[in-house]
């Protein structure tokens, strides 16, 4: 097949449509659609309030989360105090706030890790097939037999506790995840027409892979990074919470929450108000994530 078979078959507008991406009238439709969804929209809502205070943090924390006041530790929620002292006296409040950059960024940072090695290993894998297929999925079995937290906890443990660490760990865990979900898409995507008219006329692999199916099979990936940005956060939290994560005196939510446990009965409010931030952005983006699934996935329309 030549250039001027491709032509006279018609398929040159397919590829033109391949280049085109997502068109602002499907965009606008796909927004109309997941504003529809009443929960998709409180969860966007979540996540927009802790994007914005982690933006703004330093202007918006009252007190510096870092200075030490012990004629105030432990102190009652209270108008000075919105959520209370801790035992250092260092305003809840303020490190909440403050805190909401590091473990947004460790969530942000942590699944791009994991979806862009992901993503080029389930293109490749998807695409090519055969041996090269057989070899990537059994490495990717491989992480999958172990659970996503003690695999975490094994790097970390080799690598030593602290944040960046963390997030190679966390993205080192989700790799599978999208690896799976790029595998599976691309092996469908790569059997269309425009596909076969591309390589007709010359194209290179890295090209088809990147500028013409990539872009065709971003809904699942947009959707399972939303709902991952939820597990990286919980997770982790979890591994600073065992102290393999922020060390002090980082305002990090899942150190924060470990330092509280310590006070449970006499001032419940140290633990309490870091495990609420938690469990608030983590329903945020995993009601913004089944939304988006709603929208994006044809399977899911009625």
């Amino acid at each position: 097949m030549n250039n001027e078979v491709v032509k006279e078959t018609g398929t040159e507008n397919i590829v033109k449509v391949s280049y085109s991406g997502v068109k602002w009238k499907q965009f606008i439709g796909l927004m109309k659609s997941l504003l529809k969804n009443k929960m998709a929209v409180f969860g966007g809502m979540i996540v927009g309030i802790y994007f914005f205070v982690a933006l703004f943090a330093p202007w918006l924390a009252p007190y510096d989360p870092y200075e030490i006041d012990l004629l105030n530790k432990l102190q009652p929620p209270s108008m000075d105090h919105l959520m209370g002292t801790d035992d250092k006296g260092r305003d809840i409040f303020s490190r909440i706030i403050v805190g909401s950059r590091l473990s947004l960024a460790v969530g942000v940072i942590s699944v791009l890790i994991g979806a862009f090695f992901g993503i080029i290993l389930g293109l490749v894998s998807g695409y090519y097939g055969k041996w090269l297929d057989t070899l990537i999925m059994r490495f990717i079995d491989v992480l999958l037999a172990f659970p996503g937290i003690l695999l975490a906890l094994a790097i970390i443990s080799a690598l030593g506790p602290n944040l960046i660490n963390v997030m190679i760990a966390v993205g080192i865990f989700s790799i599978p995840t999208f690896a799976r979900i790029v595998r599976g898409s691309t092996l469908a995507e790569k059997k269309m027409e425009y596909v076969d008219a591309i390589k007709a006329m010359g194209a290179s692999d890295v090209r088809i892979l990147f500028v013409h199916i990539l872009p065709n099979i971003l809904s699942p990936i947009i959707v399972q990074g939303t709902l991952r940005l939820a597990t990286a956060i919980l997770t982790a939290a979890g591994l600073s919470f065992l102290g393999m994560g922020a060390q002090p005196p980082l305002p990090e939510w899942g150190a924060m929450l470990s330092n509280g446990r310590n006070f449970l009965w006499s001032a419940p409010h140290v633990a309490t108000f870091p495990g609420l931030t938690i469990a608030l952005i983590v329903m945020g983006f995993n009601l913004l994530g089944d939304g988006l699934r709603d929208v994006l996935d044809p399977r899911m329309k009625q």
